[in-house]
């Protein structure tokens, strides 16, 4: 049988693609991308002409079986999203789930994801969290945010620039004005930016910015004295 490769890509800066992910993405016989356009540049900056295909989230569930019987059939693949690393927060459960139900081998490559580098440098206690990535939409946001009322250990959050102050704002309503917490924008690019304080005073900072670019949202847990 052949092998699924999960290989990370950067989130930015492109100098953190590593040796080993170009070796690879040279290497396999196909390149599954979330976007092939956005892959194809990055493909074309390391000089590597390796056949993609498209497998993101609206046709994952009609490729799958396709995928598998190629991989079956001794072909390597590589899966790789728009930037960093395929199942987090991103394509990749399902076709990783499937190969190893078909008993088809599935290695990931170490890389770069976002909310790592935000979390370490959020100055929060990051020996213990949990990654909740995006929340949910509409009803099932405020019944997270409930849910998480209590949670003692640092959450990490991705958010979109246009719902940031909104859910600063309900971060607030839910977790105290007073809660430490930090925003990370466009993370290793030439912007990067990082906010750290309350969120109260997150909250009215961000309210006359237009954020730009992936954001990552870090807040302390509560206190058991709270």
């Amino acid at each position: 049988m052949g092998r699924l490769f999960l290989v990370p890509t950067p989130i930015g800066n492109l100098e953190d693609m590593t040796q080993r992910a170009l070796r690879v993405l040279s290497e396999v016989d196909l390149i599954l991308c979330e976007d092939t356009r956005k892959t194809g540049i990055l493909l074309k900056k390391f000089g590597i002409g390796t056949r993609m295909m498209s497998h993101h989230k609206f046709n994952e569930h009609h490729t799958i079986g396709r995928i598998t019987d190629r991989l079956r059939g001794n072909e390597n693949m590589a899966l790789v999203t728009d930037a960093g690393t395929p199942g987090i927060s991103d394509p990749g459960f399902l076709i990783v789930r499937h190969c190893l139900e078909s008993n088809i081998s599935v290695e990931c490559l170490p890389g770069a994801t976002a909310f790592i580098p935000a979390l370490v440098i959020s100055g929060l206690s990051c020996d213990r969290f949990c990654f909740e990535g995006f929340l949910p939409l509409k009803k099932g946001r405020e019944k997270r945010f409930r849910e998480l009322e209590n949670e003692t250990r640092t959450m990490v959050f991705y958010e979109s620039p246009h719902r940031l102050v909104k859910t600063l704002g309900k971060m607030v309503e839910v977790f105290g004005p007073e809660r430490p917490a930090s925003v990370s924008r466009e993370l290793t690019k030439m912007y990067e930016e990082t906010q750290r304080s309350t969120l109260e005073e997150l909250h009215q900072y961000f309210q006359s910015k237009n954020v730009k670019g992936e954001l990552v949202i870090v807040v302390s847990g509560r206190k058991k004295s709270e």
